[in-house]
């Protein structure tokens, strides 16, 4: 037998609704650790360039800024 046909026999043996629960939890490690589709990123796709970049900035780049380190915007002028 199996590790799926184990999981499976044992899943019997529950009240529906822990096996509900049972299943909720396969499904969630089945999101973790499923490899993604490669054809799914596109070239251009947002959420691809946001997880590239994520994590570039240096260890010694300040996290604690606020809006005094923000330098003024000059005024524009107004659109007629």
């Amino acid at each position: 037998m199996n590790l799926a046909e184990t999981i499976y026999q044992h899943s019997l043996k529950l009240p529906e609704t822990a096996a509900r629960e049972a299943l909720d939890f396969i499904e969630l490690l089945e999101q973790r650790y499923a490899p993604e589709p490669a054809d799914t990123k596109q070239q251009g796709d947002t959420e691809a360039f946001l997880a590239a970049i994520a994590g570039g900035l240096s260890d010694d780049f300040p996290d604690d800024i606020n809006n005094g380190d923000l330098g003024v915007d000059a005024q524009r002028e107004a659109v007629d």
